[in-house]
Parts: C-alpha cells; structure tokens; sequence
C-alpha cells in the first residue's frame, strides 16, 4: 500500500468574493501538469458560496457531476425539468453526458453553503443526460464505511456510470475502519474535516491522498473527522 499526499494548502485557489474554491486537481484558471486527476477521478473542488451566490446557467457534458454538501443548502436547476435542494447528508449526482445547462445557488440569503464538487470520466460518452438524489444520515455514516455511490447502484447507493466506488464515514476521535484495495485497482482519499491516521500518514481536513497500490486500508480518526473513500478501477 503507498499514498501520495495531496496537502490542503497545496491546492489551487480560487476567489471571485462570492466564491471561495480549493482545487486538488486541475481545473479553471488553475493549471498543474502533475494534478490532472487520478483515475477516473477527475476534479474535486471545495467550495465556499456566499448568501445568494452562486453558479449561473452554464453547460456541461461527458461527465458525471457529484454534489456533496457539508454546511448549509445549494439549489439546483437544470433544462431538463430538474431542480432540487442539496442538504447536508445529500449526495446528488448528474450525468451531464450528451449535453446539460445548469445552475447552482446558495439557497439561503444569510448563511453560506460549503460543498464539494467532484467530477468523474464516464465509461462512455453520450450518455442519456439524468439525475440521482439521495439522503444517508449520520448513523448511516457512523463508525462505518457506508456506500453512497457506484457503478450499479448497490445498497442504495446512487449509480456512478464508472467503476468507482464511493464510501463516506464519520469517526470520533479514536475509532477506526479498515477497507481493501483490490489488485488492479486505486483509491483516492478526501478528509472532508477534521484528522485521521492513514496507514502511518496523518491527513487533515482538506487533504487528499492516492492510493497507487492495493492492499490494507486502516483510517484511524485523531479528531471527529468525516472521510469520503473512493475506489476505483485502474
């Protein structure tokens, strides 16, 4: 098992005043040769939207979009009929495939919304444009790796059109989860907030480490920390 560390304050940054963006792989104005994404794995950007701020329309396709929110709501539309509001405990995912326009908004005037924005390749190109939502409460997360996102949708997961599997845990301080990377496979670790030991490294919120070979996986949390897990096919 080997990880390479992506350190918080390593990456790209972006602020536009109503917009606070960490990137840890390329993306927009922020160009790294050596952070283009991992895998499949394309951008995972951390974002912070002011009081009724926001995305407005804009397009996207070949890509499956995921919304994971941490503090506050982010209001969808879409010219496909969608909308909804994204809360904390939502993961919604949008294959933006033959071509979407959407926008994204902080639903409230008073407080912020903090989320993170993560783009995965697709398996194929043109696919039928469509959106998924789902909810996992605390307990589901608690003290467990629980299963939010994959290719076929299993245990109530949404459906990721790529190998990838996505888990989220929440851990107290002093507790731990193991998991297996495959042979063939990687991983890519995101510390959403505070600290956990990883196979002897320490990461923090905001860090993210690749997992370039397989084997045994322990997370042990230094702090309450939440922890999205991604495992995905080489």
């Amino acid at each position: 098992m080997a990880l390479a560390l992506r350190k918080s304050d390593e990456r790209g940054k972006a602020n536009f005043g109503w917009l606070d963006s960490k990137h840890s792989f390329s993306f927009g104005h922020y160009h790294d040769p050596k952070h283009m994404g991992f895998g499949p794995l394309r951008v995972i950007n951390e974002d912070r939207v002011a009081p009724g701020g926001g995305f407005p329309t804009h397009p996207h396709s070949d890509m499956e979009i995921i919304s994971y929110v941490l503090e506050g709501a982010l209001e969808h539309k879409d010219n496909i009929g969608t909308g909804s509001v994204i809360r904390p405990g939502d993961i919604q995912r949008m294959t933006a495939g033959s071509g979407v326009r959407h926008s994204e908004f902080n639903a409230s005037k008073t407080a912020p919304v903090h989320f993170l924005q993560i783009w995965v390749i697709p398996e194929k190109k043109g696919l039928k444009p469509s959106y998924e939502q789902k909810s996992f409460s605390d307990d589901d997360k608690r003290g467990k790796l629980r299963l939010i996102g994959s290719r076929d949708g299993r245990d109530g997961s949404v459906t990721i059109h790529q190998d990838v599997d996505l888990y989220a845990t929440l851990l107290t301080a002093g507790e731990a989860v193991a998991h297996t990377i495959a042979e063939g496979r990687g991983g890519w670790i995101q510390v959403v907030r505070g600290a956990v030991g990883v196979n002897g490294s320490t990461l923090k919120a905001g860090d993210g480490a690749a997992i370039t070979h397989s084997g045994a996986l322990s997370l042990e949390a230094t702090a309450d920390t939440e922890v999205l897990l991604f495992d995905m096919g080489a």
